[in-house]
């Protein structure tokens, strides 16, 4: 596969198209179980307030790999990505009722880095709660 999206068509400042990713206990339960990482701030919430968080919280690589989507969404290829980066700046606290907690993720082309590698950076912005929960979110995309 190959990304869809032509290099000579992309201007910076290209806004992706934004995208609001549910998380409930459900999926943290299997996300757990996919990626072997069952530390129990991620689905107990008696253990997670009494090491002093609000509630129950997201796997950060989860919300990362989520943020992402946007990107390869867009480009038409997740082998479209060359680099990708974030900072954890605030968790994702899933309360355990019919909602739990939604990310939202927007991106947008910050700068065309090489003609001849045909490569962008994108630049995304994920919340929660309207709060920033990725920090210095960027990403390297191999155009077509």
């Amino acid at each position: 596969m190959t990304a869809k999206i032509s290099y000579d068509e992309v201007e910076v400042g290209t806004e992706l198209p934004a995208r609001s990713f549910p998380v409930s206990r459900a999926t943290l339960v299997r996300y757990a179980g996919a990626s072997g990482d069952f530390n129990p701030i991620h689905w107990n919430e008696k253990f997670a307030k009494e090491v002093g968080l609000p509630d129950v919280i997201a796997h950060g690589m989860f919300t990362m790999a989520e943020a992402i989507r946007v990107v390869t969404d867009w480009a038409g290829d997740p082998g479209a990505v060359a680099e990708y980066g974030v900072r954890f700046t605030k968790p994702v606290i899933v309360p355990n009722d019919d909602t739990g907690a939604l990310i939202e993720v927007s991106a947008k082309v910050a700068a065309k880095l090489d003609d001849d590698a045909r490569t962008v950076r994108v630049d995304l912005t994920a919340t929660s709660a309207g709060k920033k929960v990725l920090g210095m979110s960027r990403a390297v995309i191999r155009l077509a």
